[in-house]
């Protein structure tokens, strides 16, 4: 098993997609994700609150896909490799059957070589709102997702990102978020997570 420095997230490494792909599984205790210029970054685990958050979303899409089975849905432990070369990690994504299709088998099975058309990042604790709206506009939005929300249950608020128009913002979670022509008939209750 490799060591794993302190200081990780502050170095540049650059590993290739194959390298970084099996530094990840000889270090599987951890958690990694890879901006677009090649800097590694440890991810913490999260909390009990968010994770129970983390799962109340992804039930919710799961449920609404078995019906229409017109995609996959992903939870935060899948990694995907973005055209820009990052490869990221969103808490839920959903990527349509047809594009997932074109992948194969290889490609399905390490990171996939996708950007997901759908995303939500949950915000925990510790987070900085404007470090991972950064993520959502630089990583989720240029790399081809169709529709991104950022979820923040401490101040109930979501942004909704969409390509090319401006970011809405939701205030009170005594909304629902609809998943619009991306997610057909997908609406999420915000008072789930309240």
């Amino acid at each position: 098993m490799l060591e794993v420095p302190f200081e990780l997230h502050y170095r540049k490494f650059r590993f290739d997609d194959d390298e970084f792909y099996d530094f990840c599984l000889q270090n599987d205790n951890l958690k990694f994700e890879r901006d677009s210029i090649g800097n590694i970054i440890v991810m913490p685990n999260t909390g009990g609150k968010t994770g129970y958050l983390n799962s109340k979303l992804n039930a919710r899409l799961v449920i609404w896909n078995e019906i229409l089975e017109s995609g996959l849905v992903f939870d935060s432990s899948t990694a995907f490799r973005l055209p820009s070369s990052a490869v990221r990690s969103p808490d839920v994504a959903w990527v349509s059957n047809e594009r997932w299709n074109m992948l194969s088998d290889s490609e399905q099975e390490k990171f996939p070589p996708i950007c997901p058309d759908f995303v939500i990042e949950l915000m925990s604790i510790t987070d900085n709102e404007t470090d991972v709206k950064s993520k959502m506009t630089d990583e989720w939005m240029a790399n081809g997702c169709k529709l991104a929300w950022l979820i923040n249950p401490y101040d109930k608020k979501a942004f909704i990102y969409r390509p090319n128009q401006a970011v809405e913002t939701i205030y009170g979670f005594e909304n629902k978020l609809n998943g619009e022509e991306i997610l057909n008939g997908f609406l999420l209750d915000l008072r789930v997570l309240g």
